[in-house]
């Protein structure tokens, strides 16, 4: 009998107790998810360095057992202002904060303590892969005229697959995106300048470490280290200009804004980035552009940046 990698079902759940499996279901936690990728059992074999009278390979023992997991989906807000969308959970287990304004808006930012984690369920055709004290690591990643996509990728505790039926799942939740492209994204700038962009790409940075003791096992967020990356088209430097704003130092403003109708837009805000060394130029259709780089600084903590949904 062959398995069929298409019949996939993922499920991912916000956990009360850390660890605890909580017990996602198809109907209420399905997830709408593209390039889903499995390492089921990562860890550590240690080997057991036996002294014998002949040679041989050792034996190992398998510890510091966790899974991983990589998937995209898709950026599009709930459709209704004040409703957090059905990827929401997802950036609460990377470490983000989520703030609901019932009617007028869900703003994500940044913490440094107390992060939550989530129960992952993946199923594929009847074998259930389980985690629970998943913690992620999240990528924002906008193309022209393509779809904006969060791209995630989480370490959670091993759990033994096991046979089960495969949930129904529920996916309605899910909302269309609008492609990123000059009507549907209105704003890009960067300290106050509209620059022409063909990509932008945020890196949260998460340092995900298994922390693997007596009397306690988890995935840890040690620390963040943002990014970003960028490409525009160059402008005279008399109206931008990245190169002194590299040696400055100084705190730069960035605002993107993808989406006009209300219930699905979405807005990017940093007010304290730092614009690193540019490193090149490049050529698009004989258009001179700049491959730019920033670091979304703190100011008072945790503020790096904000993801608001309108």
């Amino acid at each position: 009998m062959s398995l069929n990698w298409k019949q996939k079902v993922l499920m991912v759940k916000t956990e009360t107790t850390y660890g605890i499996d909580a017990v996602p279901t198809g109907i209420a936690n399905a997830v709408l998810a593209q390039d889903v990728q499995l390492k089921p059992m990562e860890g550590t074999d240690v080997s057991r360095d036996l002294e014998r009278p002949y040679f041989g390979a050792d034996a190992t023992i398998p510890t510091e057992l966790m899974s991983e997991i990589t998937f995209d989906v898709e950026l599009a807000p709930s459709g209704t202002a004040g409703l957090a969308p059905a990827w929401g959970n997802l950036l609460r287990a990377c470490g983000l904060a989520e703030t609901v304004s019932a009617g007028t808006s869900v703003i994500y930012n940044p913490i440094t303590s107390d992060p939550e984690s989530a129960t992952i369920h993946l199923f594929i055709d009847g074998t259930r892969y389980a985690m629970t004290g998943a913690r992620g690591e999240l990528t924002l990643d906008t193309q022209a005229q393509a779809v904006p996509k969060l791209r995630f990728m989480f370490k959670g505790l091993f759990v033994k697959p096991s046979d089960q039926v495969q949930p129904s799942a529920d996916l309605t939740a899910w909302t269309n995106p609008q492609i990123v492209s000059h009507a549907n994204t209105p704003t890009f700038q960067i300290d106050g300048a509209d620059l022409v962009m063909r990509s932008f790409k945020l890196a949260l940075g998460n340092q995900l470490e298994g922390r693997f003791l007596v009397g306690k096992e988890q995935i840890i967020i040690g620390d963040r280290q943002s990014s970003v990356e960028t490409t525009v088209e160059a402008l005279p430097l008399t109206q931008f200009d990245p190169f002194q704003r590299a040696l400055d130092q100084s705190a730069t403003a960035l605002t993107l804004v993808h989406g006009t109708e209300a219930g699905k837009t979405a807005t990017l805000e940093m007010v304290s980035a730092q614009m690193q060394r540019p490193q090149g130029l490049s050529n698009a259709q004989n258009i001179k552009e700049w491959p730019l780089r920033m670091v979304p600084l703190p100011i008072t903590g945790s503020d790096e940046f904000t993801l608001t949904l309108t």
